[in-house]
């Protein structure tokens, strides 16, 4: 399983970095925002933080195929590193992921909602697809099932893209989308924690420590 984390904020990143296993971060217009920051500023912010080899997935604002190109090229340049083009699935983006792939640039196909857009993105040759949780909970669908026909094309079609889920409310979409055998999930950081937490885990850490401190000397300490 790939971690990433869904946030431009660094002093999260750092942390969390600090702490666990996480493979890189994902970002995009609407994230980038919330920290009130110019982007490229904030992506090379966020490189400093994760260094080069972890991934850092940065998407343009631009609707349009050629331009979509020259931000992608840009940031990649202005980043280095283990960089990804998001793009997302629309006839435009689609045409971008085709002439990206061809100059070498890594591309994840994003806002993806239906089996598809999934498997129409794998055949434009994007190395990761974002499928969208949650998001498709709320408008009544199933995001879970999506992910799972998405998964079934991979392999039916013999495609070397990965499936990279994105969109969660909870632990519970997080572990149904690990059991499917999705490749990749990106979640906000207050998310990723609750992966690890569980009360009973606190409390026995709670009576390891309570029992045994009388019995550690201090030279042991």
């Amino acid at each position: 399983m790939i971690y990433l984390l869904d946030t431009a904020n660094t002093h999260e990143i750092a942390r969390l970095f600090d702490l666990y296993p996480i493979d890189g971060v994902t970002t995009n217009p609407s994230i980038i925002a919330l920290e009130q920051k110019p982007l490229k500023k904030t992506i090379v912010e966020i490189r400093k933080v994760i260094g080069e080899k972890a991934m850092l997935h940065v998407q343009p604002i631009s609707s349009k195929t050629e331009d979509m190109v020259a931000d992608a090229l840009r940031y990649r340049d202005l980043v280095k590193g283990n960089f990804y083009a998001k793009i997302p699935v629309t006839p435009q983006g689609i045409k971008a992921m085709r002439i990206l792939r061809d100059q070498g640039v890594n591309v994840t196909a994003t806002a993806i909602f239906t089996q598809q857009q999934g498997l129409i993105a794998a055949k434009a040759g994007a190395d990761f697809i974002a499928p969208y949780v949650n998001r498709l909970d709320n408008i009544s669908s199933d995001g879970i099932s999506v992910v799972s026909d998405i998964m079934k094309f991979i392999k039916a079609y013999n495609f070397n893209t990965k499936v990279l889920t994105a969109s969660f409310k909870n632990v519970e979409q997080v572990h149904r989308v690990s059991l499917l055998g999705a490749h990749a999930v990106t979640t906000a950081p207050e998310l990723f924690e609750a992966l690890l937490y569980h009360p009973l885990t606190e409390k026995a850490v709670w009576e390891f420590y309570h029992d045994g401190v009388p019995y550690y000397d201090d030279d042991e300490n």
